[in-house]
């Protein structure tokens, strides 16, 4: 998109050689030396000064670099931006995609549908399943792009923030717990019901608990469910008090069904990201993905 001599003057000032740029362009010296000289003709000030056997840039030539790297991440948007839309009429195929329990019920379903009206050729394949269970699937490489909670320390992959939520203590309606304030430190005298181990839910909720130095093992946890609507309906019955996602009980909390339980000072906030193995971040339709996904969420 720039021009040649530009093209020629980027790669100098990137490596401040003649002979660098020459190899980089896949042109000889001579044709890089006639490029600079053309520019700088055309701006009418020097862009380079020899000192000895190496080359620096002037002022001028400094700030014309500084314009030709934002030019740079423009023509490169550019270019992204068009592959897209040439992306909704020529791609074919499969995306195949696993995300945490929250994501899948309550985020991800009006994303699907939005991408498939854009990307119709694309066959979409969604896994539910805990946290844990989806990251070991991208390492097999069942899936293309997984979406948990927090950035799992694993080496192969590479996390892009993706957005945040709230989980909350609640309980049903005719519990004694209902609309309580009580302190993190009461979480041990009452009947707690919490999801199962490998949940995301359950691992940074763990992490807020030690923060209040208080041990898992000392809680009371009557009950252990695998999935959040189990959970959910399972609060709604039983007077236990559990920890759920805002996202995933808008509704109950509106209704009255499920009503919040305040503890003092106790917040757990989650991120989820986007997740990929390393050498395969946000390339073709997943990166088209990835864009319709933030384009709701932020």
């Amino acid at each position: 998109m720039l021009a040649s001599h530009y093209e020629a003057f980027f790669a100098v000032a990137t490596h401040l050689s003649f002979s660098k740029a020459a190899e980089v362009l896949f042109v000889s010296q001579p044709a890089v030396s006639k490029h600079i000289k053309k520019l700088e003709a055309e701006v009418g000030v020097p862009l380079f000064e020899r000192k000895g056997n190496v080359i620096v840039l002037t002022s001028s030539g400094q700030k014309l670099l500084e314009y030709l790297q934002k030019a740079k991440v423009l023509q490169k948007q550019i270019a992204s931006d068009i592959d897209i839309i040439k992306d909704q009429f020529e791609s074919r195929g499969e995306l195949k995609v696993g995300a945490s329990t929250t994501i899948s019920l309550y985020v991800l379903p009006r994303i699907l549908s939005s991408f498939h009206r854009k990307f119709p050729n694309v066959k979409l394949l969604l896994r539910n399943r805990n946290s844990e269970n989806i990251l070991n699937a991208l390492m097999n490489k069942d899936i293309d792009l997984a979406i948990i909670e927090k950035h799992h320390q694993v080496n192969a992959v590479y996390a892009q923030p993706f957005m945040q939520d709230e989980i909350i203590a609640v309980c049903s309606s005719h519990s004694p717990y209902a609309d309580k304030k009580m302190k993190p430190q009461e979480l041990t005298n009452i009947p707690l019901a919490l999801r199962e181990r490998g949940s995301g839910t359950l691992s940074v909720l763990a992490e807020e608990i030690e923060r209040h130095d208080i041990k898992l093992g000392a809680l009371n946890i009557t009950a252990r469910l695998g999935g959040t609507e189990a959970l959910k309906n399972y609060l709604v019955e039983d007077i236990a008090v559990g920890f759920l996602s805002k996202l995933a009980i808008k509704d109950e909390l509106e209704k009255g069904t499920l009503k919040e339980v305040c503890l003092d000072s106790f917040k757990v906030i989650r991120k989820f990201n986007f997740v990929m193995r390393k050498g395969e971040e946000s390339a073709g339709i997943v990166k088209s993905f990835i864009k319709e996904a933030n384009r709701y969420y932020n």
